[in-house]
């Protein structure tokens, strides 16, 4: 699902694992974790700029390295497992975007589904160019069209501004408010804003805040939700 996730974010999964809408506490995601290293599942690492530890998939089931965690897409990379383990939460399934066939295609952060709602959800921490989001939203129409019901974006005050101005002006009034765009992100990648809008008209449980968000589990686990419930 996702490449990188945190503690935050594994509290968020086990409670969708367990059918429930509030995070299972910290201890027992920590405690899932470390059975995890144990088994050689997962790794883990704290790297200086976290306040917490950040694991990926191991070499061993992802016959890969270890990413670079001091790339400067690791913030966003676990910003948008914050946000997917919350999707989880609420009931959607969360998978990542299709690759782009061509130049004029886009792929968005991730796809979450509930009931047959298809939503594309975009984390942006920063503003991209100007001229990347004339294709971007080009890109979003013609999906909008062909059977996504929303696209969702979250992030900081300032792309988020950017994203505003840019989809007034590419997309077409008759699906602006398909766009739906939230100020919930600090520069960190934290959730520190409001996430009900996220959630589709009807959708049950609104999610609860956090504090300091975090990323969704890492996919190919098949650990099961151990520890009991808190």
């Amino acid at each position: 699902m996702v490449k990188l996730a945190d503690t935050e974010a594994i509290r968020w999964v086990l409670a969708a694992l367990d059918g429930r809408s509030e995070p299972v506490s910290t201890r027992r995601a920590q405690q899932w974790i470390a059975r995890a290293v144990g088994a050689d599942l997962v790794e883990k690492a704290r790297p200086v700029f976290r306040d917490g530890s950040i694991i990926w998939l191991s070499r061993m089931m992802s016959n890969r390295a270890a990413p670079n965690l001091y790339r400067a897409t690791t913030r966003h990379e676990v910003a948008v497992s914050s946000i997917s383990s919350r999707f989880l939460a609420a009931g959607y399934s969360w998978r990542r975007d299709r690759q782009p066939s061509t130049r004029q295609e886009h792929a968005a952060d991730g796809v979450a589904e509930r009931s047959g709602r298809v939503e594309l959800v975009e984390v942006e921490l920063t503003a991209k160019t100007l001229d990347r989001y004339r294709g971007i939203f080009t890109d979003h129409t013609r999906r909008l069209t062909k059977g996504v019901d929303r696209v969702v974006y979250v992030g900081t005050a300032g792309a988020m501004r950017a994203v505003t101005r840019e989809a007034d002006k590419w997309v077409h009034p008759s699906l602006r408010d398909q766009i739906v765009i939230l100020t919930v992100l600090d520069e960190r990648g934290h959730i520190v804003g409001a996430l009900d809008e996220l959630w589709s008209v009807g959708d049950t449980p609104a999610i609860p805040e956090e504090a300091p968000a975090a990323a969704d589990p890492v996919a190919g686990s098949t650990l099961p939700a151990w520890g009991g419930r808190d």
